[in-house]
């Protein structure tokens, strides 16, 4: 069933590549079925695969000298994601990925994907978009934190990721936001939003 759930989920994302050749790449997948807070990735070790969210939310984050941890970004259900340069493929990771709730993911090594998808369309597509979507979100990422406050940060989060407002703890989307879980209490409290 699970294979099943992945390989639909990568015809989803790559919907003109060729069925076979997604069978494969299903088919080689290894599931990890991750507890809350367990660890997929460390800093330190080499990100190789590409994953898939089947269910629940990881969290991509750094730890600091003192230990203090800054949240990256999120990933939920059918997306994916992978070290998409070379950089990130070829050196160690500098932030962890983890569950934030019992999450399953699909990983399938990038060599394999990349054996299998060579030369398909649908795959540099989806390259393409993943490249796209990273600079879009890295854009207005930059333009809130320059030009919003704190209540600004918190609405444009609400408009562009509601899911996140709904599953991810204050603690964690606080740090996303820039500002202490507190902070954002305040600002939701000004707004009128409870924390169910």
């Amino acid at each position: 069933m699970s294979e099943r759930l992945l390989l639909d989920g990568l015809t989803a994302l790559m919907p003109d590549a060729p069925h076979s050749a997604l069978r494969r790449v299903a088919t080689s997948a290894r599931l990890r079925c991750l507890k809350k807070g367990e660890i997929l990735l460390r800093a330190g070790e080499r990100w190789s695969d590409f994953w898939w969210v089947e269910s629940g939310l990881l969290r991509l984050y750094y730890l600091d000298q003192n230990g203090v941890e800054s949240n990256k970004n999120f990933f939920s259900e059918k997306q994916p994601l992978w070290p998409i340069t070379p950089a990130l493929r070829e050196t160690d990771s500098s932030f962890f990925v983890a569950a934030l709730e019992p999450t399953r993911v699909h990983a399938v090594s990038h060599a394999t994907i990349e054996k299998e998808m060579a030369g398909e369309a649908g795959w540099t597509t989806l390259q393409l978009r993943a490249l796209q979507g990273l600079l879009d979100e890295k854009m207005w990422r930059e333009r809130i934190f320059l030009q919003a406050d704190a209540s600004e940060r918190y609405q444009q989060v609400l408009v562009n990721h509601p899911m996140w407002c709904e599953r991810i703890p204050l603690k964690h989307l606080a740090s996303w936001l820039g500002m202490t879980d507190v902070s954002l209490s305040r600002v939701r409290a000004s707004l009128g939003l409870i924390r169910r």
